[in-house]
Protein backbone atom coordinates (compact mmCIF):
# COMPACT_ATOMS: atom_id res chain seq x y z
CA UNK A 1 0.00 0.00 0.00
CA UNK A 2 1.31 3.31 -0.85
CA UNK A 3 -0.55 5.01 1.81
CA UNK A 4 -1.35 4.48 5.18
CA UNK A 5 -3.10 6.28 8.10
CA UNK A 6 0.17 7.61 9.20
CA UNK A 7 0.50 9.74 5.81
CA UNK A 8 -3.21 10.96 6.20
CA UNK A 9 -2.03 11.74 9.94
CA UNK A 10 1.31 13.82 8.90
CA UNK A 11 -1.23 15.45 6.04
CA UNK A 12 -3.80 16.93 8.57
CA UNK A 13 -1.08 18.05 10.66
CA UNK A 14 0.67 20.03 7.80
CA UNK A 15 -2.83 21.10 6.66
CA UNK A 16 -3.08 22.44 10.26
CA UNK A 17 0.57 23.98 10.12
CA UNK A 18 -0.35 26.11 7.39
CA UNK A 19 -3.69 27.19 8.92
CA UNK A 20 -1.92 28.55 11.94
CA UNK A 21 0.46 30.44 9.66
CA UNK A 22 -0.64 34.21 11.08
CA UNK A 23 0.96 35.76 7.93
CA UNK A 24 -2.19 34.29 5.71
CA UNK A 25 -4.63 36.76 5.24
CA UNK A 26 -7.21 37.48 2.79
CA UNK A 27 -7.82 35.71 -0.27
CA UNK A 28 -4.89 33.18 0.43
CA UNK A 29 -6.00 32.66 4.17
CA UNK A 30 -9.64 31.93 2.72
CA UNK A 31 -7.81 29.69 0.14
CA UNK A 32 -6.09 27.44 2.25
CA UNK A 33 -9.85 27.09 4.82
CA UNK A 34 -11.07 25.59 1.86
CA UNK A 35 -8.37 23.24 0.97
CA UNK A 36 -8.54 22.04 4.92
CA UNK A 37 -12.33 21.84 4.13
CA UNK A 38 -11.64 19.57 1.21
CA UNK A 39 -8.34 17.74 2.76
CA UNK A 40 -10.93 17.42 6.12
CA UNK A 41 -13.97 15.85 3.52
CA UNK A 42 -11.20 13.24 2.07
CA UNK A 43 -9.68 12.41 5.43
CA UNK A 44 -13.21 11.71 6.96
CA UNK A 45 -14.45 9.27 3.99
CA UNK A 46 -10.46 7.62 4.14
CA UNK A 47 -11.42 6.75 8.27
CA UNK A 48 -14.85 5.74 7.45
CA UNK A 49 -13.74 3.27 4.35
CA UNK A 50 -10.57 1.78 6.97
CA UNK A 51 -13.78 1.72 9.79
CA UNK A 52 -16.05 -0.19 7.19
CA UNK A 53 -12.69 -2.51 6.46
CA UNK A 54 -12.53 -3.00 10.25
CA UNK A 55 -15.81 -4.14 11.00
CA UNK A 56 -16.06 -6.43 8.36
CA UNK A 57 -12.44 -8.46 9.40
CA UNK A 58 -13.94 -8.15 13.06
CA UNK A 59 -17.19 -9.89 11.39
CA UNK A 60 -15.09 -12.29 9.59
CA UNK A 61 -13.27 -13.13 12.69
CA UNK A 62 -16.13 -13.82 15.03
CA UNK A 63 -18.98 -15.51 12.74
CA UNK A 64 -20.61 -18.18 13.56
CA UNK A 65 -20.40 -20.12 10.19
CA UNK A 66 -17.06 -20.64 8.63
CA UNK A 67 -18.61 -20.92 5.54
CA UNK A 68 -20.13 -17.74 5.66
CA UNK A 69 -18.45 -15.29 2.72
CA UNK A 70 -17.45 -11.80 3.33
CA UNK A 71 -18.15 -9.15 0.17
CA UNK A 72 -14.96 -8.78 -1.78
CA UNK A 73 -14.96 -5.45 -1.63
CA UNK A 74 -15.57 -5.51 2.34
CA UNK A 75 -12.02 -7.75 2.34
CA UNK A 76 -9.74 -4.98 2.27
CA UNK A 77 -6.11 -4.92 1.40
CA UNK A 78 -3.67 -7.49 3.25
Amino acid sequence: MRNTLGDLNNHLFAQLERLSDEELTGEKLADEINRAKAVTSVASQIIANGTLVLEARKLADDRMNADTKIPKMLEGGS
